[in-house]
């Protein structure tokens, strides 16, 4: 099963290495990786999708809030939440008909054109993975120089993680946010 760990760490060299480290001893493949800056800038938040079984994650959620760094993780599993990937893709058109067919498939998928050559467009698109699954094989027949995908980035619909709060504390919850603002 696949899950979606979201740790709000303290903005400070070696987290990753440290994270992705111990995720590494205890034989987790990570799928998707995505770090960025937060409101906050004193911390950045981690967004990663790892294989395993729900009560093999527990141990790693409990060992990811062991890190001194990390001030919380969530596990979006049972959370309702929204998730995107972000992609780059270079695809060949060789004619004017061609990128006339890309243009109507970005358009389509509600993506855009964000750089032109006379053999190929770049385009970029988000979305869930699904459909950035689905963008690639509609124009996999005209064929895909080089492409480039963010990893996942998700957020809660209705909880949010605090810096607030204490680590570990299931209730991560837009009550902690709107107390601290």
């Amino acid at each position: 099963m696949r899950h979606i760990l979201s740790a709000l760490v303290m903005n400070q060299p070696g987290v990753l290495a440290h994270i992705s480290g111990m995720m590494a001893s205890r034989a987790f493949n990570i799928d998707s990786l995505a770090v960025g800056p937060t409101e906050n800038e004193l911390y950045s938040r981690m967004t990663f999708v790892v294989g395993g079984s729900a009560q093999s994650l527990a141990q790693v959620r409990k060992q990811l809030e062991k890190i001194v760094t990390i001030v919380k993780v969530v596990d979006y599993l049972d959370e309702e939440h929204v998730e995107r990937d972000l992609m780059l893709i270079k695809v060949r058109t060789e004619s004017a008909s061609q990128r006339s067919e890309v243009k109507e498939l970005v358009d389509i998928f509600r993506g855009s054109i964000v750089d032109v050559s006379a053999g190929h467009v770049m385009i970029e698109i988000s979305g869930q993975e699904r459909k950035i699954e689905a963008f690639i094989a509609a124009v996999k027949p005209f064929g895909i120089i080089e492409m480039v995908r963010t990893g996942r980035i998700a957020l809660s619909r209705v909880n949010a993680m605090s810096a607030e709060s204490e680590v570990g504390d299931p209730t991560h919850s837009t009550k902690d946010v709107e107390q601290s603002a």
